[in-house]
């Protein structure tokens, strides 16, 4: 049986990276030593591969100042893409909604991206997602249909009851996608055929 090698172990250059990584979401302490001490092994042209990519990550993409999704344009492919369905906008949580939503190839609509959801036990509340820049794009007309696809969790049932709560004054028409998504899951992690199912069956709310 494998052990973890001791902190007095570790150099200070390894241990400094096993803290980067434990921090990313969903690494562990093993998974980010593991990872750690795969580097080391590694070649000297993956590793510096690797960093590259990830400085050009933060050096080269912005937002979209539309839809607030990722991109290396402004704005993004979608929101210039005049083939789009601009009558209709997809309300998501993260850019990786986003993938996920365009994977299926059902919605063929605008998207706005909240960054986040509701979550007092967090400490985020509307004021720190991209409500107003949502309600600014709605105000300004052209828009017949929001379709709220926020995650079915808890905090997700509540911020797209929030939205809807401050939508329905402007007359809109407001959906919600079809329970064919598990309650408690992310988007990002359905398959394409219940994402389909789900946009397919979206309800009024």
């Amino acid at each position: 049986m494998t052990t973890a090698p001791s902190p007095a172990a570790i150099i200070p250059p390894v241990a400094r990276l096993i803290e980067a990584l434990r921090r990313l979401p969903g690494i562990g302490p093993k998974s980010a030593q593991r990872l750690t001490f795969y580097l080391v092994r590694a070649p000297l042209e993956e590793v510096t591969e690797l960093g590259q990519a990830i400085a050009e990550l933060r050096s080269q993409i912005t937002y979209c100042s539309v839809c607030h999704n990722i991109t290396v344009a402004n704005p993004c492919g979608i929101c210039a893409d005049e083939d789009r369905d601009r009558r209709r906008i997809c309300v998501v949580e993260e850019p990786l909604d986003v993938s996920a939503l365009e994977r299926t190839r059902e919605y063929h609509g605008l998207y706005h991206v909240l960054h986040g959801v509701i979550s007092p036990v967090d400490g985020i509340g509307p004021g720190d997602l991209k409500v107003e820049a949502l309600l600014a794009r709605l105000r300004a007309g052209g828009i017949d249909e929001v379709v709220l696809a926020t995650n079915p969790n808890l905090e997700g049932e509540a911020t797209a009851m929030y939205l809807a709560r401050l939508i329905a004054p402007l007359g809109l028409r407001v959906t919600r996608l079809a329970r064919g998504l598990p309650v408690g899951g992310d988007l990002e992690y359905a398959d394409e055929v219940t994402l389909s199912r789900a946009i397919a069956g979206r309800q009024e709310m």
